[in-house]
């Protein structure tokens, strides 16, 4: 028989097996970090069971799950009293953590004597009387403005057929390989990007997957692999140096991920900055960045300065793919 859960009782949990794991894939390739993937059908056990998990609780109280692969059949979980990221968790919330290792086929994590089990897209949390708390299923979210056409006035900076508008742009099939800047200038505008990011389970901190948006060259949006972390000014939605995202809202590597941004440059008169430049950013279509000062620049491309200038898509050596980039100038 089902007892009545209590959301805070769950997450005394400590035991994740993980089971119903399909074969290896294949490696796709590897680099100075381990093993590196572009291809979800090749990416291995690991990357089937990392993503996230939702469901409800007997007392009605909605858990999240964000389920990390960390290399080596080793994983994090990261368990959200209130939902996901951007579906009722915000952050400050309740979160809890547990370490696994893969073992046979079975991640496992001890503590408490309580139970976790991630089998054929359910991951299920019983007590030590094997009595179930909370089953989540997983979920392959996707942003609201995944695939955004560009409205009539928009500059369409690439749409797949060629990279013409970028100087050192290079194309992988249709993708838009990171490491070049727009020909064209920009000043106050609003722009659309879709990026992905590869899967590199061994890797950690700047070398998971890094690239970067940097808004007329001069103020990095931060593009990486933060999948389950905190959400810091240097991770994924972060503008370097300057603020963190109000809500860590990184998808699973290998997934298609948006920004939609609304930019308006620094004033200047006489060479003299007047007015700090100002930007809202919605990351997977939620609100990240609302009307931000920027107080600054950030280091890697231009200083900050007056005039038009470049959207530059930062190359850090990783694999970082872009499509679907357009521009309204304002």
């Amino acid at each position: 028989m089902r007892r009545p859960l209590h959301a805070a009782a769950i997450f005394t949990f400590s035991m994740l097996v993980v089971a119903g794991i399909g074969g290896f894939a294949g490696l796709q390739a590897a680099d100075k970090d381990g093993p590196l993937y572009t291809d979800p059908q090749k990416a291995g056990p690991d990357y089937a069971v990392q993503g996230e998990y939702v469901g409800t609780a007997d007392d009605g109280q909605k858990i999240g799950a964000q389920v990390v692969a960390l290399g080596d059949g080793e994983f994090e979980a990261v368990i959200l009293i209130g939902g996901l990221p951007g579906e009722g968790w915000s952050r400050g919330d309740t979160k809890h953590k547990a370490q696994g290792t893969l073992k046979d086929g079975v991640a496992v994590f001890e503590r408490d004597g309580k139970t976790g089990k991630i089998a054929q897209g359910k991951f299920t949390i019983t007590d030590e009387n094997d009595q179930v708390y909370v089953v989540l299923e997983k979920v392959a979210r996707k942003s609201e403005t995944l695939g955004a056409k560009p409205p009539q006035n928009a500059i369409v900076l690439f749409d797949g057929k060629n990279a013409d508008a970028f100087q050192n742009g290079k194309l992988v099939g249709e993708l838009l390989a990171a490491n070049c800047f727009t020909k064209r200038k920009f000043q106050d505008h609003a722009f659309h990007v879709e990026f992905r990011t590869p899967f590199k389970p061994n890797a950690r901190g700047q070398a998971r997957g890094n690239s970067g948006v940097y808004l007329q060259g001069r103020y990095e949006t931060q593009v990486l692999d933060s999948f389950g972390l905190e959400g810091r000014n240097n991770e994924c939605g972060g503008i370097y140096s300057i603020a963190e995202p109000i809500v860590n809202m990184c998808y699973p590597p290998l997934t298609w991920q948006t920004y939609d941004v609304d930019f308006t440059a620094a004033r200047y008169t006489d060479g003299e900055k007047t007015k700090n430049a100002r930007v809202t950013i919605r990351h997977n279509g939620v609100v990240i960045h609302n009307d931000l000062e920027l107080t600054h620049g950030t280091p890697g491309r231009n200083p900050e300065g007056p005039g038009p200038s470049e959207l530059y898509l930062q190359g850090h050596g990783n694999p970082v793919m872009y499509r679907n980039i357009w521009v309204v100038e304002k």
